[in-house]
Order: structure tokens, then C-alpha cells, then sequence
């Protein structure tokens, strides 16, 4: 998983927990002008806008629920970037499934190549090189 959507992930896990907890704050979570992308772009451009490399996860959280407390918000172009998060996120068991069956595919496609390669024969070196004799110079 890439870090930008471990992030958003992330995100998201807090403001469902959030919105679960505090019932104001899902009425404005559960907008339909708004989504997490929106979101996750929003944090992105006020972080770089600060110019720090580090955040508290309480200032990352509080700009997550500000983007959607917000009506009028300005959310910014949309940046690519690599976000790293500190955070362990739980797969679900379909996303542990995916996970091993594409560690299974790598591994087989692997193992053939080496298969196929070392099937595979070997072309012999036919050119052989002529050493000259001295009786091939002529004195």
C-alpha cells in the first residue's frame, strides 16, 4: 500500500471513529459536497504551505475535521507527493487475501523464470581463436 493511501486511510479511520463519538460532527462528515480526497488534498497543501516536515497526529487530525466543519474551504491543487504515517493499519481479511495471493503470483512468476532459465541452453562459444605460429610470420 502506497504511504498516500495509507494516510488517507488513516484519516479516514479517525473521522468514522469521530463521527461514530460526536454526533455534531457526523452531520458534517456525512456531506455530500465533501469526500476524503478533497480532504487528504486540503492537509497536503496546509502542510505544505507551513513548510514544516512534521506534524502531531492531533494537528493533522484537527485540519481533517476543519476541512469538513468548513463550508466554504479552499482545498488546493492536488499534489503528488509520498506521505509517511507512523500509524498501523488493520487489513481486512478480503485485503490480507488479495495481499497473499499477489505475494503467491510474484513468487511463482519468479520461480518459473528461473525455471525457463535454467532450462534454456546455452549457446557454446563455436569461434575459436587462432594463436599464429613463428613459422606463420615468415622470417
Amino acid at each position: 500500500m502506497k504511504g498516500t493511501d495509507h494516510f488517507k486511510r488513516t484519516i479516514q479511520m479517525y473521522l468514522e471513529q469521530r463521527a461514530e463519538e460526536d454526533t455534531l460532527f457526523a452531520k458534517n462528515y456525512r456531506n455530500p459536497a465533501k469526500n476524503i480526497d478533497d480532504c487528504v488534498t486540503y492537509i497536503l497543501n496546509y502542510v505544505q504551505k507551513s513548510g514544516c516536515n512534521g506534524f502531531t497526529d492531533g494537528e493533522i487530525y484537527g485540519q481533517a475535521v476543519h476541512y469538513y466543519d468548513e463550508n466554504e474551504i479552499e482545498v488546493g491543487k492536488p499534489i503528488q507527493c509520498q506521505v509517511a504515517v507512523n500509524h498501523i493499519v488493520e487489513l481486512t481479511a478480503e485485503e490480507k487475501a488479495e495481499a497473499r495471493q499477489q505475494a503467491v503470483r510474484r513468487y511463482q512468476d519468479e520461480e518459473l523464470r528461473k525455471l525457463q532459465n535454467r532450462t534454456k541452453p546455452t549457446k557454446a562459444k563455436t569461434e575459436t581463436q587462432v594463436q599464429p605460429s613463428l613459422f606463420d610470420f615468415g622470417l
